[in-house]
């Protein structure tokens, strides 16, 4: 049975699918245009992290900034074994729903144009593009979304 639930950025399983998560940005986009949080960010009052397992077994990680006015998804990552079947999905809704009980009325994320399934699985839970926000930089390979809540 999946299980989402909050979670240690610090414990080892999620300190290494989070460095997987930030191995393959390295792979795909230039630095510059790399926005993950590290660790240290991650574990900050303002940072809701999430992991979804099945047993004793980390499938994916999934995080909320609380931000002015909103919520921006981050750190969302499955496990390459865990892709398909549900993950990210119950992490996204488990997000959705601490942002409801944050009072925040919108949900923001910024995503490369590079990863196809996740903007998919975004457009699929009511996302669609918009624009820059926050401290972002332009740059060629950003996508920035929005759900209102």
């Amino acid at each position: 049975m999946l299980i989402v639930e909050p979670g240690d950025p610090r414990a080892p399983d999620a300190a290494a699918l989070l460095a997987s998560s930030h191995a393959l940005m390295q792979e795909l986009f230039p630095a510059e245009d790399i926005y993950a949080l590290d660790i240290d960010d991650l574990c900050t009052p303002d940072v809701r992290f999430f992991i979804a397992r099945e047993g004793q077994t980390l499938l994916g990680t999934g995080a909320m900034s609380l931000c002015e006015g909103y919520g921006e998804v981050k750190s969302m990552f499955t496990s390459p074994a865990a892709r398909g079947k549900g993950v990210a999905a119950a992490l996204l809704r488990q997000i959705e729903d601490e942002a409801r009980f944050e009072k925040r009325p919108i949900l923001k994320l910024e995503t490369g144009e590079e990863l196809s399934a996740a903007i998919r699985l975004y457009e699929r839970h009511g996302f669609t593009r918009c624009g820059i926000f926050g401290a972002y930089e332009p740059n060629q390979t950003s996508v920035y979304m929005e759900k209102l809540l």
